[in-house]
């Protein structure tokens, strides 16, 4: 008999300290919250400077622009309280706004949308299913308008994040997506991966309200209970004087990791990193499987298995070299952990990723990210939107300090009788007459002066801001649809709006990788937590309607890219006229048209024809048709069952 293969016990038996978890647990007890806390705390802080960058970004994109601070005779005084004490106007031209919604309107008009691919081409057919399935996805979440809302953010920030979930919302159970506003976001500052991939904590801070805290983590009166003592103050509104201002305006630079800016919401800090601990990874020889286990599961799932087999093989005569058994090896992993806490060091929940995809919930993407730098397509032309505001503000000040239509009037012409003011009256009456004395030899007569101060440069000055704003940005005056000049042919025209397309088209394809990352969470999130059958049927079209298994589609591996969407109408204007021609060749039927088409009156046409044909084919008379034609159907149905009779008796 063979021996037994045996495992020595400190080779896969977990070491002491290796399981960060566990070992946090034991050294640290109930403060282990407050070691996380302050990690994530150090990360949020590290992200100062982008949260002010952010600030200043979006004020210049919607028009606060004068609100720099700038230091006058040693005080911190903004910009425009300056230019007012000075008796000016702070005067601005928005460029920036402009910039950002001729982007805008080229992103929305691309029309893309993500679809998938299975990675083996057998199971094509599963992909089209997952590509409907994932479109109505987001149709439910709207993502048409997040996504437009995030390209804004991102041409603002440059850092856009989403969180992608499961579970119940509006008394629906699904998947969903989430727009997470980047001030509440914090990553490892030590990550230089534009991808993220070497990210090791991620985390954002919730302000939410006490019932929606319940919502969300109590399961019983007993965590009620202790979610009450953990917020009293926000249950109990009568302690609180909640903050009813500022609703969509900035809160003038207060942000604070541990404090919410209404007292009435209660403070959440979701914390994502990465933990390790001791495990097997294994290949089953057998059938090509890879997958990792736990120590405490070696026995049952290694050691056991393994010799089960080789007892069969004993069993059936085989040599033990040619047993395919389970081969296994020893290694750290790195998992994703994640926290719920409170700002005063309690977990409310805890626990490795529940997602099958193995990773947190985020999507995010910065740009350009060199070397770990955020830097907004905002951001490049302020010093140019600067620029042309102060250039207006003193045109603005010459033009107003200039003399316009001054009068003046030597003393030694003022006649008897009359003032400066009787004079100053008649000078402005229409058709007046001021009698004057005769001026002595060398007194100038009265005279009016028009100074024009203002042809000094500034207009030069502004239209080549105004170039270099087209220059630097890209957004040139072609891509904002604006008219060309005379003469201008329409091939250079469009040549220059594809010309500044082009200088886009890095950041809109960041932007696309960014999309698609977040549809492939989903795709997973959907496989995971789609287990039962279900109906789905794109709005807005007629034969996109598909069931989905979740036994056939579940371990299907799928590829996503970013394709032009089907829903624009030069695609369904596309669509018509094919299916139109190949129906004027009778290469299809009527039902084919009506059925792959898209026109607003096919679904009652289609039902309209198919009960006539029903009608028909019961012999009977369709409704609303011709008399002579009704005549004509029963001819054709009597010469049919004539028919049908001689039949029968020339078989009989």
């Amino acid at each position: 008999m063979a021996r037994r293969k045996l495992h020595k016990a400190s080779a896969v038996m977990p070491h002491e300290g290796m399981d960060s978890v566990a070992t946090a647990k034991h050294t640290l007890g109930g403060n282990r919250a407050f070691e996380v806390l302050w990690q994530a705390q150090q990360y949020w802080l590290a992200m100062d400077t982008f949260r002010r960058d952010r600030e200043r970004n979006k004020n210049y994109t919607y028009g606060r622009q004068w609100d720099d601070y700038v230091c006058v005779n040693g005080r911190k005084i903004r910009e425009e309280e300056l230019i007012k004490k000075q008796g000016n106007v702070p005067l601005k031209n928005n460029l920036i706004r402009r910039m950002v919604q001729a982007v805008l309107g080229i992103y929305r008009s691309q029309a893309k949308e993500p679809t998938c691919t299975a990675r083996d081409r057998d199971e094509q057919r599963y992909g089209e299913t997952m590509s409907t399935v994932l479109q109505c996805n987001m149709q439910l979440n709207r993502m048409t308008e997040i996504n437009a809302r995030c390209m804004e953010e991102f041409l603002i920030s440059g850092f856009v994040v989403q969180r992608k979930w499961y579970g119940w919302r509006e008394n629906k159970l699904d998947c969903w997506t989430d727009y997470v506003q980047p001030n509440n976001f914090f990553i490892d500052n030590n990550m230089r991966d534009f991808r993220g991939w070497d990210c090791s904590c991620v985390g954002e801070v919730h302000d939410i309200s006490f019932e929606e805290l319940c919502g969300r983590f109590a399961k019983d009166g007993n965590d009620y209970n202790r979610l009450a003592e953990i917020y009293k103050f926000a249950k109990d509104k009568s302690y609180l004087s909640a903050t009813f201002d500022n609703f969509g305006y900035p809160l003038q630079g207060y942000y604070d990791f541990l404090v919410p800016y209404d007292t009435s919401r209660c403070r959440v800090i979701e914390v994502w990193r990465k933990e390790s601990k001791p495990r097997v990874r294994c290949h089953d020889v057998n059938n090509g499987d890879v997958f990792k286990i736990d120590i405490e599961d070696f026995q049952a799932i290694v050691t056991d298995e393994n010799n089960k087999r080789l007892q069969e093989a004993r069993e059936l005569g085989m040599d033990e070299s040619d047993v395919p058994l389970i081969r296994w090896e020893w290694f750290m992993d790195s998992y994703w952990y994640y926290y719920m806490l409170t700002p005063f060091g309690d977990i409310l929940e805890e626990g490795e990723t529940p997602y099958e995809h193995k990773s947190h919930p985020y999507v995010f993407k910065a740009y350009p990210f060199i070397d770990g730098e955020i830097h907004s397509f905002v951001s490049n032309v302020i010093d140019q939107q600067r620029y042309t505001n102060r250039l207006i503000t003193m045109y603005d000040w010459i033009m107003r300090a200039s003399a316009k239509g001054v009068l003046l009037f030597p003393e030694d012409c003022l006649p008897k009788g009359m003032s400066m003011d009787d004079v100053a009256d008649e000078w402005a009456r229409f058709n007046g007459i001021i009698m004057i004395r005769t001026p002595k030899a060398g007194t100038p007569l009265p005279q009016q002066i028009a100074n024009n101060c203002t042809q000094i440069g500034i207009s030069e000055l502004l239209s080549m801001q105004l170039k270099f704003f087209e220059d630097i940005s890209g957004v040139n005056g072609a891509l904002q649809g604006k008219p060309g000049y005379s003469g201008m042919s329409a091939s250079l025209y469009s040549q220059q709006a594809q010309n500044a397309s082009t200088s886009l088209l890095d950041l809109l394809d960041t932007f696309s990788s960014f999309v698609k990352e977040g549809a492939y969470k989903d795709v997973k999130n959907i496989q995971q937590f789609y287990d039962t059958p279900r109906v789905f049927n794109i709005a807005g079209k007629n034969s996109t309607i598909v069931e989905y298994d979740p036994k056939k589609i579940r371990d299907v591996e799928f590829d996503l890219s970013i394709v032009e969407s089907t829903a624009t109408p030069a695609y369904r204007a596309l669509t018509n006229d094919m299916l139109m021609q190949l129906w004027e060749k009778n290469a299809i039927s009527v039902e084919q048209l009506l059925e792959h088409g898209d026109f607003p009156f096919a679904d009652e046409l289609l039902q309209s024809i198919k009960s006539q044909r029903e009608q028909l084919e019961q012999g009977k008379v369709p409704d609303g048709i011709s008399p002579e034609l009704a005549q004509q159907v029963q001819q054709n149905a009597n010469a049919s069952a004539m028919q049908q009779a001689q039949q029968m008796l020339q078989a009989s």
